[in-house]
């Protein structure tokens, strides 16, 4: 009996079988495999050759003709309205985050101290997140806003002159601000799932302390939350570079008034398919991906300063 289990202890691991393991193997390649393809056509490939054109000079009806520097030079030094674009986007960049983010973050807050209808509320207060990209409500906020809208009804109402929101270029660019301050259902879910995770003991002793609300946002709220806004302000940023249908539905496709809506992502597009001016617009999508990449930098090396974490303090 003993010599029985010993034998038993002393048995060898089975062996895997050498062809069972490359079964496996080509099994895992044949499932990353569209993801390989997708990423090397729909990706890489459109990504070099888009860095290979902003050096040419090409209409997409011949062949691209090689003319080095010329298209960065032409961008900062004889196009007027490539600048325009940038003080433009700038601008709406500089007021259409903080904007968003501000109303996500009371929103959030208001919805953290409901507890009946929550999962109603946050799931209708995020539906502009989804459609608010879409041509339909740019349509849509172009007619609230034309001269006989309901914006400028609701003015007359009250006893106020109605705006001509679309055509001043200065009330124009604010359209598209508010406009991307009511898509802000995204950062809203983060902020709120980021007021969820701060401990409600902090704010049990703050009031026993005679810590009033303001005293309680100021010194525990925004505190515990500096990790959560780092991540919206860093997407938001990325997604203000990039906005373009508004732009372009609003503004009739030229940035109208006066210019006065030329996002960046508006006039590389005419330049790319109105122009057909590809290596000119390859030149400003690269110069444009710089500049995202060094804002994004800016904002992390700067988190040392704003941003708490809480096993720093442990």
């Amino acid at each position: 009996m003993l010599a029985t289990k010993t034998d038993t202890i002393a048995a060898p691991a089975p062996r895997v079988r050498p062809r069972r393991r490359k079964n496996d193997n080509l099994t895992g390649y044949l499932f990353i495999l569209p993801f390989v393809i997708g990423f090397i056509g729909l990706t890489l490939f459109p990504t070099l050759a888009s860095l290979y054109l902003s050096f040419t000079d090409y209409n997409m009806l011949g062949s691209p003709h090689w003319v080095g520097m010329d298209n960065f030079r032409q961008m900062f030094t004889q196009d007027d309205k490539y600048w325009q674009s940038v003080r433009v986007t700038v601008q709406y960049v500089f007021t259409a985050v903080p904007v968003r983010l501000v109303c996500a973050l009371l929103i959030a807050m208001l919805l953290d101290r409901i507890t009946a209808g929550a999962g109603f509320f946050r799931t209708v207060l995020y539906v502009p997140s989804l459609i608010g990209g879409s041509v339909a409500v740019s349509v849509m906020w172009k007619q609230l806003f034309s001269d006989k809208g309901a914006i400028n009804a609701l003015l007359t109402a009250v006893g106020l002159h109605p705006l001509p929101w679309l055509g001043d270029p200065h009330l124009a660019l604010w359209t598209l601000v508010l406009l991307a301050g009511w898509q802000f259902g995204s950062p809203m879910l983060i902020f709120l799932a980021g007021l969820k995770n701060i401990p409600r003991e902090l704010y049990e002793a703050a009031g026993v302390d005679g810590a009033n609300a303001w005293q309680k946002f100021v010194r525990i709220t925004l505190p515990m939350l500096t990790p959560v806004i780092l991540f919206n302000v860093v997407m938001q940023v990325i997604q203000a570079f990039l906005a373009f249908t508004p732009s372009y539905i609003i503004s009739n496709g030229h940035g109208d008034p006066l210019d006065g809506t030329l996002l960046y992502v508006l006039y590389l597009f005419r330049n790319a398919f109105e122009f057909f001016k590809m290596g000119y617009a390859s030149a400003m999508a690269w110069v444009l991906l710089a500049v995202i990449a060094l804002c994004t930098a800016l904002i992390f090396r700067s988190s040392s300063y704003w941003v708490h974490y809480e096993s720093e303090s442990e």
